[in-house]
């Protein structure tokens, strides 16, 4: 029984060590680049967002929040008090909505992260989820135009933690918490990744997520709620089951239902959005995801 076990241990601290050298450069430099844009460049992509003119082309407006939400380095605890300052300054609902979802779906550090899935994996992740907040944005404009859309009343202006005065510590410290909230997770979705790697066949993998079938999307939708708890910790168990044949479609609606549905952050977005508009939040990211990895597997 003990030599099974430790033969066990052996074959999953192999494939940890495996993933581990092929994913951690890439968590590295996500965090560097991260902490790098949070520091000197997060207030100069906010104020761009306060600045847009709130009498100008809606059209063009959704589109630029969408672009400053994934640049925007924040994840959705940040997101949504940067959305309530916004709003109390004029930002029009669509706009809000676009910013939100786009910068609740992406950032600057975890796109270095997806590159860790190549090439094909990291732009189907980027134009999806920049696609997911212009589409978000225009859902509001047409849908809600007569109506408000959040409500932001109790939630204040987020505090900066990045004061300090020497530009080197503060640098310093952004990355020391980066690294406390992304560390952990990242090392579980390592652990999580060589404990599939062992254990789960490659036949159940493709049988679950593969193919151009509407059912792999619909399960990979799925289990990305509840699995999703970092960026980072499911960048190795997504390159280990698109190498055992999960297909581009369905690691694209995981990719879209995990951010937005993450556990920990859906109390605050319940306040912002009232339980029908929240409902309401649910079912367009399902049918966005499933449209989306629909259409992916269909022409990929």
């Amino acid at each position: 029984m003990f030599e099974i076990l430790k033969r066990e241990i052996i074959y999953i601290w192999y494939y940890f060590t495996v993933q581990f050298r092929q994913i951690f450069l890439y968590w590295l430099i996500g965090m560097v680049i991260g902490s790098i844009i949070s520091v000197f460049f997060k207030d100069k992509i906010h104020n761009l967002m306060r600045n847009m003119k709130s009498d100008g082309s809606s059209i063009i407006g959704i589109i630029a929040a969408s672009i400053l939400g994934v640049l925007s380095p924040l994840c959705m605890y940040g997101t949504i008090p940067i959305a309530a300052s916004f709003s109390r300054g004029g930002i029009r609902d669509e706009w809000l909505a676009s910013f939100m979802m786009s910068s609740i779906l992406l950032n600057p550090q975890l796109i270095i992260y997806s590159a860790a899935l190549g090439v094909k994996v990291l732009v189907v992740r980027i134009v999806t989820c920049f696609l997911c907040g212009i589409v978000a944005g225009l859902v509001i404009r047409f849908f809600f135009k007569k109506k408000n859309f959040f409500r932001f009343e109790s939630f204040d202006e987020p505090k900066n933690r990045d004061t300090d005065p020497n530009i080197f510590k503060r640098l310093l410290k952004n990355l020391y918490r980066n690294f406390r909230a992304t560390g952990l997770y990242f090392l579980i979705g390592i652990l999580l990744s060589a404990i599939f790697q062992r254990y789960v066949p490659a036949e159940a993998v493709t049988f679950m997520f593969g193919g151009n079938e509407a059912w792999g999307v619909l399960m990979a939708s799925t289990v990305g709620v509840p699995l999703y708890v970092c960026g980072g910790g499911t960048i190795p168990i997504l390159k280990t089951w698109l190498m055992n044949g999960m297909s581009l479609g369905s690691a694209a609606a995981f990719m879209i239902t995990g951010p937005a549905t993450k556990i920990t952050n859906l109390g605050a977005l319940k306040v912002v959005l009232g339980i029908k508009h929240f409902l309401f939040y649910w079912a367009f990211i399902i049918v966005y995801a499933c449209l989306s990895g629909i259409l992916i597997n269909l022409v990929l």
